[in-house]
């Protein structure tokens, strides 16, 4: 069967980046930026996406490329004869699906509140009342499994269409519907009566509260930030390179996927900062802040239930886009590895998915429980499955493709390099191995370490 092709570059990096920009982009990076020194943390960030990000995304598009295959054929096409390298891409597949058991619950969260803000759920409620609702949403298992269904049902329902025909075509109109929004919400938060004061808390330089969180956990959140922001490791990002034509390298493209990724995290800021600040809330992290201090801040706005509206809205693109992608990596696998057809494969996948997230939305009422994690954290069902990708699967898995693409046992460092400098653009130095050997290995080991501890 003739490998599919993305129509367009631009399909192409809409469709990626899209993979990357995800819920952490809104909930995490904007509060952990703010609590790390503001523009302090954004240029680490900034430099270890360069040293780190940037490197291990042009090696999963790399074998991606050379092999037009998706994980598992993936390094059976690349490796030498008689090595196991193809083992690790069926823990690429586990990833994945371990990703989507708890992530299609996640945004089917986004999605239910798109709805609940447009319906005027929200309208005359006081803070506790809004508390309330999210509460009353996790204790539901009927509520939570109609917007999971309804999530994991449209995106299989995409992907079947074909790779130019459905994910493309709908990850294009996603994603620019997405930096509208953002954009739109944006600009309407930096207008908002004391808005800048969460721009400068935010964005400038603020060497004190660097100091007060300390140097090294400054520089070792803004390792773990620019590292996961990707979601490399399980391959998500690999099938895509299996698609990509071949007319600008690889670091040229990764770059740009990286910026997209950076911006939408940057600008998701600028929307809740001036926000929170304008309206005396301290902004806060994880769910809390999307679920619960958000929505009040919306409900105190003029408009409010449009503005709430459109920020779910935004949230759903987000969320969802990175749902059809990971699909799509389900689907490469299922067709390459057994044959089925992109119909077949979608059915199947299909309903899979479905009875695999129900732990997930069961986690929270009919089946909850509290377990400790091996970090200390205490979590239910979503914190073990999230635990298990975050800090397990994907700095193991990105630690698999650096050493597969430089190990004389591996691909091989020429090798790699020969693709990823295909076409034009940016070109990755050769002289860089011995970092790629010797510090990178020890910095993706760091990130591991310190996600077990």
């Amino acid at each position: 069967m003739k490998r599919e092709r993305f129509q367009s570059r631009l399909g192409f990096l809409l469709v990626s980046a899209g993979c990357a920009v995800g819920i952490g982009n809104v909930w995490k990076f904007p509060y952990v930026t703010g609590q790390n020194g503001g523009g302090i943390f954004v240029l680490c960030y900034l430099l270890f996406l360069v040293i780190m990000g940037v490197p291990v995304l042009t090696m999963e598009l790399a074998v991606g490329r050379a092999s037009r295959k998706s994980a598992v054929l993936g390094y059976k096409a690349l490796e030498p004869a008689g090595s196991k390298w193809h083992i690790h891409g069926w823990f690429c597949v586990a990833g994945c699906c371990l990703l989507m058991m708890f992530y299609t619950t996640v945004s089917g969260w986004m999605l239910g509140y798109f709805f609940k803000f447009a319906a005027g759920t929200f309208e005359g409620m006081d803070g506790s009342a809004v508390g309330t609702v999210f509460n009353d949403l996790l204790a539901s298992p009927g509520e939570m499994s109609l917007w999971m269904i309804i999530t994991v049902l449209v995106g299989f329902l995409i992907c079947s269409f074909g790779l130019q025909k459905g994910l493309e075509r709908i990850t294009k109109f996603m994603m620019l519907g997405l930096l509208a929004l953002i954009a739109l919400l944006a600009v309407h938060s930096l207008m908002l009566p004391g808005g800048m004061e969460g721009v400068k808390f935010y964005l400038l330089p603020d060497f004190q509260r660097a100091a007060e969180s300390g140097l090294g956990n400054v520089l070792t959140a803004a390792m773990n930030q620019a590292f996961f922001t990707l979601s490399l490791g399980i391959a998500a990002m690999e099938v895509f390179g299996s698609y990509m034509k071949r007319d600008n390298t690889l670091t040229s493209e990764a770059v740009r996927i990286c910026l997209l990724d950076t911006f939408v995290a940057l600008v998701a800021g600028l929307i809740i900062f001036p926000a929170c600040f304008s309206f005396g809330v301290e902004p806060d992290q994880g769910p809390k802040l999307i679920f619960v201090i958000l929505p009040q801040v919306f409900l105190n706005m003029a408009g409010g239930r449009l503005w709430g509206a459109l920020f779910f809205l935004f949230m759903t693109f987000a969320s969802f886009s990175t749902v059809i992608a990971v699909f799509e990596n389900l689907q490469a696998n299922a067709i390459d590895n057994f044959g089925w057809s992109r119909k077949k494969s979608a059915l199947v996948n299909c309903i899979f998915i479905l009875v695999a997230s129900m732990p997930c939305v069961l986690g929270y009422n009919l089946w909850y429980f509290e377990a400790t994690l091996p970090n200390g954290g205490i979590g239910q069902v979503l914190d073990i499955e999230d635990f298990l990708v975050s800090n397990l699967l994907l700095p193991l898995g990105s630690l698999v493709y650096l050493l597969f693409c430089v190990s004389k046992k591996g691909w091989g460092y020429e090798a790699y390099l020969e693709e990823a400098n295909t076409g034009e653009g940016i070109r990755m130095p050769r002289w860089l191995r011995p970092y790629f050997l010797v510090v990178l290995p020890i910095l993706i080991l760091i990130i591991l370490i310190q996600g077990l501890i």
